[in-house]
């Protein structure tokens, strides 16, 4: 998996305040122009303040070991980024690594089956300092190759669901909500591995080997998680096993 956090870290500059400072960045636009663009104004304490930068020629030649490592062990390629949050710069990551792969690698992964992705599959729970509010981000989209969008997996928007409402269960100390949450959670699991499962991750396992049999659509992959969790709350799953 290619991470692109990684790669970055090393050319940031980082800054601590002790005291109360607005911090911007001035970046030239043009001849003699700038733009300032006010980033936060800290009060209080102070605080930290961190500066990241990159250009074209660095992406891509980050792209292309990558995509030649992957090539010579026969090895998916992922892609991981926070696109969805930093739109402009990681997405820049995202148009030249697409770029990159389908100028000078897309027929030699589909020849030798090679398959490329961004992953898209995850769900973020922050918890407030007061432990009372949750802000639960859910990314949904999984990508056939870095900028395409194939279909739709459920997985995250149900977990989104499950963790809001475990964390409302907590706070109102209803141990059924809870339970049901937990419940919904394992179907989603056991449903993957009794097999069924949507076609990005029945590729992974099968790669090109894989056939209509072997996934679902998502419409049938939600009624398999659906009659999985009716199971489960009554207790006659072949894959629950009750504590």
């Amino acid at each position: 998996m290619v991470n692109r956090s990684k790669f970055c870290l090393h050319l940031a500059k980082w800054y601590y305040f002790s005291q109360s400072v607005n911090v911007s960045s001035i970046v030239p636009e043009g001849e003699g122009e700038k733009i300032d663009l006010e980033v936060y104004n800290l009060a209080g304490a102070g605080g930290v303040a961190l500066s990241l930068y990159n250009t074209d020629e660095s992406i891509t030649a980050f792209a292309e070991p990558s995509m030649n490592r992957a090539y010579q062990k026969k090895w998916p390629l992922y892609l991981s980024t926070k696109n969805t949050i930093l739109k402009k710069y990681d997405g820049r990551f995202k148009y030249i690594f697409q770029e990159v792969y389908e100028s000078n690698w897309q027929s030699k992964f589909e020849a030798a089956a090679i398959c490329t992705r961004s992953l898209g599959l995850m769900t973020s729970v922050l918890v407030s300092p007061q432990k009372k509010n949750v802000l639960i981000i859910q990314f949904i989209l999984f990508a056939r190759t870095f900028n395409f969008f194939w279909f739709y997996n459920g997985i995250a928007s149900i977990l989104a669901w499950t963790r809001g409402l475990a964390h409302r269960a907590m706070l109102d100390n209803n141990s059924k909500l809870l339970e049901f949450t937990e419940k919904l959670e394992a179907a989603c699991i056991g449903t993957i591995e009794s097999g069924k499962m949507t076609k990005d991750l029945a590729l992974i396992i099968h790669g090109s080997k894989m056939s209509r049999e072997h996934y679902l659509n998502t419409e049938e992959f939600i009624d398999a998680v659906a009659n999985e969790l009716k199971a489960r709350v009554v207790g006659k799953s072949a894959l629950y096993v009750s504590s």
